[in-house]
């Protein structure tokens, strides 16, 4: 695939990715609405599985920066924050799934990267949750069993499955498409 067809089919998956989460968020985790699920993810990992880890990195930063733009959710600590997260999660299922492209490499990727994404969100949380919402540090602590790691392994977990469930058969359209 030629690099303008790369960036090309990067910048529509991010574009798609910007609609899901516009079009479609809402909470999973009860007593914690702000935590939205979207599938905004899904494109995204297509495109670090197609198009290699730097550029799902790529991707993940230009559509929290666009989202944090558009929606004013978060402001740059929720952009900093959903890059941390979707890039955990893009960068090494992508990585993983680079050094060896079989539905297995693609699960063990999509299991790595879940688990990274929760274990960067903990970090994350804790330290700027604090500054964010201006809350002590005692309560994002609490909220880490009941709100915030089962989220995020939710919405790793349902935008892995999706992606696994839909990723041969929309790959090979899009490489038919860009080349």
């Amino acid at each position: 695939m030629k690099n303008v067809n790369k960036l090309a089919l990067g910048g529509i998956l991010s574009g798609i990715s910007v609609m899901l989460a516009i079009w479609i968020h809402f909470p999973i985790i009860p007593g914690a609405g702000f935590l939205l699920y979207d599938p905004a993810d899904v494109p995204i990992l297509i495109g670090g599985f197609m198009l290699g880890p730097a550029v799902g990195a790529a991707m993940a930063f230009i559509v929290s920066v666009i989202m944090a733009a558009v929606t004013g959710q978060g402001g740059p600590i929720g952009a900093l924050m959903h890059f941390l997260s979707t890039g955990t999660l893009v960068i090494l299922a992508s990585y993983i799934y680079l050094k060896n492209r079989t539905r297995v490499g693609a699960v063990k990727g999509m299991i790595a990267g879940s688990i990274g994404m929760v274990v960067i969100m903990v970090i994350a949380n804790l330290i700027l949750t604090p500054i964010y919402m201006g809350v002590p540090r005692e309560v994002v602590i609490g909220m880490l069993l009941p709100a915030i790691i089962p989220f995020n392994l939710l919405k790793a977990g349902i935008n892995s499955a999706f992606t696994f469930l839909i990723y041969k058969k929309v790959s090979g359209f899009l490489k038919n498409v860009a080349e």
